[in-house]
Parts: structure tokens; sequence; C-alpha cells
């Protein structure tokens, strides 16, 4: 069994993805799974890290772009579907599976035209854009709240949202005298939450050696996030642009402060870990 997985972008799509895939893996040992993806987003440095391969094709987002976002989207579309073409015929796939970002279009969509059999995945209770324009030509949908059903009609089924297995395997955290704290905006880090731990370091000072702290920023904030903790009177954080081992953060930590996306949402309540969760006030279709 050969099967495709179009994600890409941000770690919300790129993840429930990688769950699935690792899932067939296991049920399927001699099943082969191909990634593709952009060589703008995250898939370049996660979909490899978890031992899965990765084409590359050239695609845009056509969303909360701007009007010549919009025409440059557009204008690759025809690229986009020659190259989805290109790698279905070479791999011969028996299912694609659209994920979720820009990619997840043109992909599924040549799928489609080729005959191959299509599914989407969707964690939102309103289904994301790519995967509203794809609702007529796949076969099914695997979704994570009933509210998202009448997208899909009858090729709707509730799922809901993959995560990866170890994160159902975070062991209970020691009661220890000193606390950790988690802090995290997602998979490209949240600028306002970055602004905000920068802002809170002075006060927090007066927990030196009852409290730690690792902080991912994403890459845009990290030298300028790395510094405030270098230049502030807190001592105990480690301050990374990315964190490839999140499970394994969650094991530490005490508390999480994140972003509210239905992935962590999910990796949360799997793993049971308490959290202060920051909705993005600015996401799309919310």
């Amino acid at each position: 069994m050969k099967v495709l997985f179009a994600a890409g972008g941000t770690g919300g799509h790129i993840f429930p993805a990688i769950a699935v895939a690792k899932e067939i893996m296991k049920r399927y040992p001699d099943a082969e799974v191909l990634f593709v993806g952009t060589a703008r987003g995250l898939e370049t440095r996660i979909v490899p890290e978890n031992g899965f391969q990765l084409s590359l094709i050239h695609s845009a987002g056509l969303k909360n772009v701007g009007f010549l976002g919009q025409v440059k989207g557009l204008a690759v579309l025809p690229r986009s579907f020659l190259e989805a073409r290109q790698i279905m015929r070479q791999f011969r796939p028996h299912v694609v599976v659209g994920a979720g970002g820009y990619v997840s279009g043109p992909v599924v969509a040549m799928a489609a035209i080729m005959g191959v059999p299509t599914l989407v995945m969707d964690s939102n209770a309103l289904p994301g854009f790519t995967n509203r324009r794809l609702a007529r030509f796949i076969d099914k949908a695997a979704l994570t709240f009933e509210v998202s059903l009448p997208f899909f009609g009858k090729k709707g089924v509730v799922t809901g949202n993959p995560v990866r297995h170890e994160f159902f395997e975070v062991p209970a955290k020691e009661r220890r005298e000193q606390a950790h704290v988690l802090v995290f905006g997602g998979s490209q880090g949240a600028r306002a939450i970055n602004n905000a731990m920068a802002e809170a370091l002075g006060p927090l000072a007066r927990f030196n050696g009852n409290l730690t702290i690792t902080h991912q920023t994403g890459e845009a904030d990290f030298e300028r996030i790395r510094a405030a903790y270098a230049d502030s009177t807190f001592s105990n954080a480690e301050v990374r642009p990315f964190i490839s081992d999140m499970s394994g953060e969650f094991a530490k930590a005490d508390i999480i402060v994140s972003r509210a996306g239905a992935t962590t949402c999910a990796e949360l309540s799997a793993a049971g870990k308490a959290s202060i969760m920051i909705p993005l006030p600015t996401a799309a279709d919310d």
C-alpha cells in the first residue's frame, strides 16, 4: 500500500499527518509513505526528523495574503498541478491524504482528477479554506467535530484529531519544590506570547531557584527573545527556536503556556497536562 500525504506550513497541519502515517506503518509495516510539501514550510524539518520521505512542489496561499499575494498564488497554480501530477505518476499512491495547508489543494485536486482515492483531514470546527474548496472533489473527510459535517455531506466522518502516540505516554510529573513551565506559541512561535514573557522576566526573578522555564520562540523571534532572557535577572531558562521532542518537554513541565491551536489542545488533552491557553485573536475564520 502506498499513501501520499499533502501537508505543510505549520505543525498544526503536519503533526496530525505524522500521527496517521506512523499508525499506518505500525499496522502495515510494508506500506510506503510519501509526504508532499513546499520548501518554505516546517515540513522540511519535521517530516525527515520523523523518518518519512518528502517531495517538494511550488505552491502558495490564496487567503489572507492580500491582492498581490493572491495573484502570485494563482500564477503558481499551473506549476503546482504539474509537479503534483509528476509526483503521483512516479509514486503511484493508492490513496492521497490532504492534511491541510495550501500545498494540500493542488495535490488532492490532481489526485481526484487522476482517479486516485482522496481523504482530507480537518481539525477545526469551521473547516479550513483549502478543505472547503476541495469538499466537492474528495471521497472522504476525517473530521474532529460533528459541527463540521455539513460542509462535507455524507463524505464526512468524525474521527477526532489524530495525536502522536507519545503524548498518550507522557508520565505524570513528580512534585518538586522547583516548578517548571513550558512556553510556546505553536510551531512558528507567537510574538504576543514572546513579548509578554520578555516583559514578565523582571517580576519572575523573585522566583529564582524555585522556577525554571523552557521557551520555544519560533525562528523569527529567537535571537531577540534569547537576548531578553540573557539581559534579565531571571536565572534559569532555556530558550529555543523549535522543539523537536515536544512530548519530552511536556513530561518535564508542571504547567504549559501556549496558543490554543487544535493540535495543541488535542496533545494537551492526551498528555493530561495543566495549561494556560491563549487563543490567537486573528486566527482565520474564527
